[in-house]
């Protein structure tokens, strides 16, 4: 059993559960993360896919090995990633099975393959969305004498990355006569479905399903070995979960955020990350500044892009690099040095933000986990 299997239920109830007993020993701005909640978010995620097998968490969330050897811990086999870093993170936990859902260029395409040899106990793929890219992974193959899986990546709406639906057959043929690169599947990423009602979400992520799975028919016909479709994130993961033939790539629901808690509500996931900041000044009656600026919390939403649990009734008016500044009904209600307990509306660059993140179980900070992932490099 996990060591915070039971944490969820013990929490010291004389406190909200988000509250330190020993934060003097945290300075902040922090990242503040609670195992037993993540274990939680991990538990109803495999609850409501029942096959595991079919899950592919996306990793860019947490960044973390700690939360990764969790996700293992479960029976997660298959991982996706977005950068090399990541991608060497998983192989460094021994994770079995990895994709590189972007398209690798330039030096990227090198140090995938250098993955490959150094961590040999995991399967790396990508994604390929033009037959230029797919030459030049399948020429340093065939340099290097190796082999890659990769995946088409299709676009479905996103307008960000892949190929049309129009021109995937196209791009098939082409890769199955490279001798050195292997067409696992298809996948495809409907982030533009985001509709916080469930039903017009279930309307729009069926209609790209039988797009791809359009696509899929024909491309599976070209090949005799059987492929894999890799669709959705987190919106969609509820509506994707139902299907039989498909993985899913859920990856906020690890830490959870105010967005999602507020739009994707039919997800039983709890908050498990958040943000310290304390009050550094006191501007006037009905103005203080807290130590959050934009390089430690997300800045890419308009403004709030915090809400405080323990303090529901402030709002932003003003963020720099280093300042926040709240207004409130009465000042006085918060002394220099109150610590307040965040909630990002965006977790993921939060994240990103920080080298660590501070490990709270019981109400008690206990260790730090390192972001390993947040470099764009590790040790290749």
């Amino acid at each position: 059993m996990s060591p915070y299997s039971q944490s969820f239920i013990t929490t010291d109830n004389m406190l909200e559960w988000y509250h330190i007993h020993n934060i003097e020993q945290l300075d902040s701005p922090a990242l503040l993360v609670y195992p037993e909640r993540v274990y939680h978010n991990i538990h109803e995620i495999t609850d409501i896919i029942e096959d595991i097998g079919r899950l592919r968490p996306h990793v860019k969330t947490h960044k973390m090995g700690e939360v990764s050897q969790m996700m293992i811990q479960f029976g997660i086999r298959k991982f996706k990633c977005a950068t090399i870093a990541e991608a060497e993170m998983l192989g460094l936990v021994n994770a079995e099975d990895v994709l590189l859902a972007y398209q690798p260029v330039g030096p990227k395409i090198a140090r995938l393959l250098d993955l490959q040899d150094i961590y040999p106990d995991t399967r790396f793929s990508c994604l390929v969305d033009n037959p230029t890219i797919a030459t030049k992974i399948n020429n340093l193959c065939e340099k290097r004498k190796t082999r890659m899986d990769i995946y088409i990546d299709l676009n479905v709406g996103m307008n960000r990355t892949g190929i049309s639906p129009e021109q995937a057959r196209e791009l098939a043929v082409f890769i199955s006569e490279q001798p050195c690169i292997q067409l696992k599947g298809i996948h495809t990423y409907d982030g533009h479905i985001h509709d916080s009602d469930l039903n017009v979400r279930t309307k729009e992520c069926d209609q790209v399903y039988s797009i791809v799975q359009k696509v899929m028919d024909e491309i599976q016909a070209l090949y005799s070995h059987p492929f894999s479709l890799i669709i959705g994130g987190t919106p969609t993961f509820s509506i994707n979960a139902k299907r039989k033939n498909c993985e899913c790539s859920p990856g906020t629901f690890v830490l959870w955020d105010w967005g999602y808690k507020h739009t994707i509500k039919e997800l039983p996931c709890e908050y498990a990350a958040l943000v310290l900041t304390r009050v550094i000044s006191i501007i006037d009656e009905h103005h203080i500044c807290v130590d959050l600026g934009y390089k430690a919390v997300a800045a890419e939403s308009p403004l709030p892009r915090v809400y405080f649990l323990n303090a529901p009734s402030t709002y932003p008016i003003a963020h720099n690099e280093e300042h926040l500044v709240l207004k409130v009904k009465d000042s006085a209600d918060y002394p220099i040095g109150m610590a307040l307990y965040g909630v990002p509306v965006h977790i993921c660059p939060t994240v990103a933000l920080y080298s660590k993140a501070n490990i709270i179980t019981n109400n008690q900070y206990r260790s730090d986990w390192e972001i390993t992932a947040r470099n764009r490099s590790i040790n290749y």
